[in-house]
């Protein structure tokens, strides 16, 4: 296995981001797959969330995420998937932070 490094803007990562019951949580302009069915529920807490919104206002990078090509050329999330999470539904509206929502 050949592990590649890329350096992926945060919104285009979140590009289409969607969590759907029925279609599982995607984005990546619909290429990501971030829960894919090996997968664990998304279960960081509120201070745990707020801090990966921190981390990036702060200009800080978030650790390594790991992610796999799937054989139809997309990608599934390996590892990242409670902080890419988080950054969606950040920009979805879901939570603020200090009171403060992402506007687009």
């Amino acid at each position: 296995m050949k592990i590649e490094l890329h350096k992926i803007p945060v919104y285009k990562v979140i590009a289409g981001y969607r969590d759907s019951a029925e279609e599982g949580v995607v984005a990546y302009s619909g290429k990501l797959d971030i829960r894919p069915k090996y997968q664990r529920e998304f279960v960081y807490k509120g201070h745990q969330r707020d801090a990966v919104i921190k981390t990036i206002k702060n200009g800080f990078p978030l650790n390594v995420m790991y992610w796999v090509k799937t054989d139809e050329g997309n990608f599934e999330v390996l590892d990242g998937q409670q902080r890419t999470i988080s950054v969606g539904q950040y920009v979805n509206g879901d939570f603020s932070l200090n009171d403060r929502i992402f506007i687009t």
